[in-house]
């Protein structure tokens, strides 16, 4: 097998798959080591199980792996195909040499070696049928998709056919882990700062939050004005806690990852990373929001110099493909004091500037939406709503009384307290089944 001649796709994550497949593949049938490599593709075998588990992939696993290299791996032709589709220049020329050697690996009959070799298991992993339609790694969408396109590949008639796929794909969907994921966090390796995707989000949609239609919609209006390219400013969402600030940020995730919104999770202990996030993010086809939850600082924390920076103060412009979302507690994201405000604080002869630098922050988000606590008949519609939704057939009487005496125990009036009530009530009623 031809590995060591690829060039553009040479460098790809997690390879000891593809280089143990690749010697089991190169296994000429006159040696007399035939157990050692049988042992090797016995490895194989789990290692493409363990795949499936991971991504929820079915049918040929092998081609489904080859495939999933394929379509993660971020190089110069991929992300220029991510933008633009078909391109032009010897890049192409460099590709095609590569999908020539990957049609190798998908034409490869294996039926010889496992004669040779006894090993009759390997077609567990050529006709796979998942036990789960869940997947840890991929959205449903796009798993068959995945797989979808590895039986298009196993079809083709022609190395150019299978870029042909390829480059069609890459413009739908994206490349890697941007075009394949919807929220992601800062991590750190050893090149230093990285983004890695978050494998699970929760599927929660603006329709799932009871209540609070003005501000949803300020929010939407925003997010979609971004995606469209027009003007749009940075926002903050501030109010009580449990009124689905956060929820909103995810329904978001949710709502738009078909039209390129993609979500980074940013905790305040990164903002000195910000600039290394953007600089990796600035030229991707995609619109990024910067997520900071619960986003607040003491007197004596100095983070948000690094924030202030990022937003607006440093020289170079912020990329247009980003916006930064935060949701508080405060409206005022830095603790002040009455000596900030009275000047009565010893040694600040300036508290009006003191005042002014704790307060540009916030100033520094364009939109504020304040989501503020339900009063009671607002916590009781969204209790009913939340019953229907799960199916909850209790008395409405009943559930309006239990759900007024969770509150009073649990957390006063919210949006959380009445989910936490219905998961409570649904959970005694399975327990009672």
């Amino acid at each position: 097998m031809r590995r060591n001649e690829l060039i553009v796709y040479r460098n790809f994550a997690d390879s000891a798959l593809f280089e143990r497949m690749s010697a089991v593949m190169e296994y000429d049938v006159d040696r007399d080591d035939g157990d050692e490599y049988a042992g090797l593709l016995y490895k194989c075998i789990a290692m493409l199980l363990d795949e499936a588990g991971q991504n929820g992939f079915y049918g040929n696993l092998w081609h489904c792996y080859l495939t999933n290299i394929l379509v993660n791996c971020e190089n110069s032709y991929s992300e220029e195909c991510e933008r633009r589709g078909t391109i032009e220049g010897t890049i192409n020329d460099a590709v095609l040499h590569d999908i020539e050697i990957f049609k190798e690996y998908f034409d490869f009959d294996f039926t010889e070696i496992v004669q040779e070799l006894n090993v009759p298991e390997l077609e567990y992993v050529l006709n796979y049928r998942s036990a789960s339609e869940e997947s840890r790694i991929y959205n449903t969408r796009i798993r068959d998709r995945i797989c979808r396109l590895a039986e298009q590949f196993d079809k083709a008639g022609s190395p150019q056919e299978m870029k042909d796929m390829l480059t069609q794909f890459y413009k739908e969907y994206g490349v890697g882990r941007f075009g394949l994921h919807k929220a992601f966090r800062i991590a750190h390796d050893k090149e230093g700062v990285y983004i890695e995707p978050i494998k699970n989000i929760l599927h929660v949609y603006m329709k799932d939050l009871i209540g609070y239609e003005r501000a949803k919609k300020k929010l939407i209006d925003n997010t979609e004005a971004f995606l469209d390219g027009r003007p749009c400013n940075n926002v903050l969402l501030y109010g009580e806690a449990g009124t689905g600030k956060s929820s909103s940020i995810k329904a978001l995730a949710n709502e738009y990852y078909e039209r390129g919104l993609r979500i980074i999770e940013v905790y305040r202990y990164q903002f000195q990373d910000l600039n290394d996030v953007i600089a990796q993010i600035k030229n991707r086809n995609y619109r990024f929001i910067l997520y900071m939850d619960d986003l607040s600082f003491e007197e004596f924390e100095t983070e948000y110099k690094y924030l202030k920076a990022v937003i607006e103060g440093g020289l170079e412009k912020k990329p247009e493909n980003v916006l930064i979302y935060a949701t508080s507690n405060r409206r005022h994201l830095i603790r002040e004091n009455f000596a900030d405000r009275d000047g009565a604080e010893i040694g600040d002869k300036h508290s009006g500037d003191t005042v002014q630098e704790k307060l540009s922050l916030s100033d520094r988000f364009g939109v504020s939406i304040y989501y503020g606590a339900p009063d009671y008949s607002e916590y009781v519609e969204i209790v009913f709503e939340l019953a229907k939704k799960a199916g909850i057939t209790m008395d409405q009487k009943e559930l309006k009384r239990q759900a007024t005496e969770w509150e009073m125990k649990h957390g006063g009036l919210s949006g959380r307290t009445a989910q936490q009530f219905i998961d409570y009530v649904t959970g005694t009623e399975l327990a009672g089944q």
